[in-house]
């Protein structure tokens, strides 16, 4: 019991202080950033500049915020786009083909605080972004091929307005309350996941496993340490999979090179937790998750590759 309780405390000290230390100011920063550019209506420029080239990839318009807040602000932020998408007038094809491109991409809530500790982040998002143009684009010409196609109108999320300092004050306080509650948000997975992987090493589980797959990782030349991160990832999400590499890193079982080899592979939200969050965003949305998850480990095998034989 008392070795237990030393386990609980040593991963919610663990689990906190990720939260608390790395993820919270970092989130923080990067919503600032991204609702004063939504309040300053930058984001809607943006948006009706490059639509018309995403549009005959398969994405249409307000996909493309999707995109946005899939890289720059979380995994769970596309939920209220594909939420309006799922209730507007938008086609299933297209909608198969965004939650491809989600499910495809780098989410920020991992891509930018795992960046200070030695992830390449630049790298990262533009292998992500390219990589889920392709899910996007398989699924609408491929695997959607056959869903029936009736084009969106000009749909658009409503950002709040940031015209005068009390505005821009406003945008301020509301980004930082939503990344501190991200970031809250954040701790019972992290704990409960870092938990698990010390009761794992605990009763030998881990060393068993390794030990089993030395072969596997000696082939891939990557440390046997990389199973734990791998398992929390699609079991626990990507959040857990942060919390269990950053620990690995502190101790050294894992490097910063490491990990950039197999960010292609972890750092997505297609996984037992992201696709549960996404398929509750409408009927309409879960209808088309066959052919999106098709596009997204099509999607996902590139990114993989890339990270592992091309950049690092």
């Amino acid at each position: 019991m008392t070795e237990l309780s030393n386990l609980i405390l040593i991963s919610g000290k663990a689990g906190v202080e990720l939260a608390l230390f790395i993820l919270l100011p970092v989130m923080i920063i990067m919503l600032t950033i991204m609702r004063l550019l939504e309040a300053k209506g930058a984001l809607d420029w943006l948006v009706a500049k490059i639509t018309p080239a995403f549009h005959y990839l398969g994405i249409p318009g307000i996909g493309v915020f999707a995109l946005i807040q899939i890289i720059f602000v979380g995994f769970a932020a596309p939920v209220a786009t594909l939420a309006m998408m799922d209730k507007a007038n938008i086609s299933r094809r297209h909608i198969a083909a965004t939650l491809a491109m989600v499910l495809t991409c780098a989410q920020a809530n991992v891509t930018f605080p795992m960046s200070a500790i030695g992830l390449n982040g630049p790298m990262v998002i533009l292998v992500s972004i390219v990589s889920g143009i392709i899910a996007a684009s398989l699924v609408y010409y491929v695997f959607a091929r056959g869903l029936p196609e009736h084009d969106e109108s000009d749909l658009k999320p409503q950002h709040p307005l940031a015209e005068d300092t009390k505005g821009v004050l406003s945008v301020i306080n509301r980004a930082g309350k939503e990344a501190f509650n991200l970031s809250i948000n954040a701790i019972p997975m992290l704990v409960i996941a870092l938990l698990l992987v010390n009761i794992m090493k605990a009763v030998g589980l881990v060393g068993m496993l390794e030990t089993s797959l030395v072969p596997l990782f000696s082939w891939l030349d990557l440390p046997s340490a990389a199973l734990l991160p791998i398992i929390s990832k699609y079991i626990a999400g990507g959040t857990a999979m942060m919390g269990v590499s950053v620990d690995f890193m502190n101790q050294g079982l894992l490097s910063a090179e490491d990990m950039n080899r197999m960010a292609g592979f972890l750092i997505h939200p297609f996984d037992i937790v992201g696709v549960a969050l996404f398929v509750a965003a409408g009927p309409r949305v879960a209808s088309v998750l066959r052919p999106a998850i098709y596009g997204a480990l099509i999607a996902i095998l590139v990114r993989t590759f890339i990270h592992y034989f091309l950049v690092f």
